[in-house]
């Protein structure tokens, strides 16, 4: 089923109409600005939820105000609700959230004696390890992946990042979980925990959850070219999250829709798809949704464009992960005009973060722009502090403008 937005069925915070694809960039901070501040006063963007369904109709609503036919495309998913999830020790309680793709407990939880990862004690304590811009996923390498193939009863995790505090993990076995139950909590508590495992002290770890059947929509959009015959233009960015997620999401959500806005006016010649996805920190749960009701895109696509993640953070390198030579230096080229350096490149031929290595999985064209964050996947990641409009505002029109040139290329 897909619903298909009419013109009175949502109601927005500002306007987002037509305009002229050359505007001043203090008219376009203007604009992206309150997108961002509309996306992070939400609240928290976890698929499947309350929130995650009005934000879905506040996009689509932006989308209809630009003249662009926009719908909402389901997907089923069970959602996990978190209810009591603690570690109690030594008189103390301290909450975490549990992984999402491992198992959970009863309401009695585990007890037994904390210990390093790979002893012998039934609940173990390890440390992930921080997001870095040049080392896709290895938030969940090392120790997550050891503590999935323990035999513990249970695992403590301590996330971190660049400053204490809960960074939590996206759940990429979400269909599929394994391993103990995990609980992740902030790594304020690192050194007291280890010294608490180090003298082996006896703890309970509770993480239960309910569980949801429901479902999560895509954001999907069209503009018809003059030319249907000629391969699509596809742009994407994930709009769901652990949190508020104003640079995380909030940037990327601000480039796709100055890109619909610019290609709505400009009248491209090949026709320009849209999707915007839920399920992104739950195994990419939208992105295969969108392709399943599209098995031949994937390689019929003359390009894709995907805003990944952190677009617009303060003080941060980028990151540009393309399928070739000939994508890559389009990139660096639109980038330029906006005085915008390429920080890093990826090696060619491996796999992107996110919704992109379906792409790459299936042999397309692509380009992915992923920035660096002190916040990824932190409460702290909210508007306007975790922003840097006028940084954002350069990002959204070099890709934007790239766009067009790329909608209206006759080949």
């Amino acid at each position: 089923m897909v619903l298909t937005m009419r013109a009175d069925s949502v109601q927005t915070d500002m306007s987002f109409g037509r305009e002229r694809s050359h505007v001043s960039s203090n008219a376009l901070e203007q604009r992206l600005g309150p997108v961002v501040e509309a996306y992070d006063r939400q609240g928290t963007h976890r698929t499947g939820t309350d929130v995650d369904h009005r934000s879905a109709e506040w996009l689509a609503g932006y989308a209809r105000q630009l003249g662009v036919e926009a719908a909402l495309e389901p997907f089923a998913l069970n959602r996990i609700d978190p209810q009591s999830c603690f570690l109690r020790l030594a008189d103390r309680c301290i909450g975490g959230v549990p992984l999402f793709d491992a198992a959970f407990t009863d309401t009695e939880g585990v007890r037994g004696r904390l210990g390093a990862l790979g002893s012998n004690a039934e609940i173990a304590v390890a440390a992930t390890e921080p997001f870095t811009l040049m080392e896709p996923q290895k938030e969940q390498s090392n120790a997550v992946v050891a503590a999935r193939q323990s035999r513990h009863k249970a695992v403590i995790l301590l996330t971190r990042g660049s400053k204490p505090g809960l960074f939590l993990l996206n759940a990429p076995s979400f269909r599929t979980p394994c391993g103990p139950p995990m609980l992740q909590v902030s790594s304020a508590e690192s050194q007291w925990l280890k010294e608490q495992a180090v003298a082996h002290t006896q703890a309970t770890v509770v993480a239960t959850v309910k569980h949801t059947a429901t479902q999560a929509f895509n954001v999907t959009a069209k503009i018809p070219g003059s030319d249907p015959g000629l391969p699509p233009l596809v742009i994407m960015t994930p709009r769901s999250g652990w949190w508020q997620c104003a640079s995380e999401r909030g940037g990327g959500l601000a480039c796709w829709l100055e890109a619909m806005r610019v290609l709505a006016s400009g009248k491209p010649a090949r026709d320009c798809f849209f999707v915007a996805c839920s399920g992104h920190e739950l195994g990419f749960l939208g992105i295969d949704a969108y392709l399943r009701t599209r098995p031949d895109l994937i390689k019929r696509a003359y390009q894709w464009i995907h805003f990944c993640a952190n677009i617009g953070a303060p003080r941060q390198a980028n990151h540009i992960h393309a399928s070739g030579d000939g994508v890559e230096q389009w990139a660096a080229a639109i980038m330029s005009k906006e005085e915008l350096t390429v920080s890093a490149t990826a090696r060619r031929g491996s796999v992107p973060r996110g919704e992109a290595a379906a792409l790459h999985r299936g042999g397309g064209r692509y380009v992915a722009l992923v920035c660096g964050t002190e916040v990824f996947h932190h409460p702290a990641d909210r508007w306007p502090d975790a922003i840097d409009v006028a940084l954002l505002t350069r990002y959204a029109k070099a890709f934007a403008n790239g766009a067009l040139q790329l909608a209206s290329r006759a080949m």
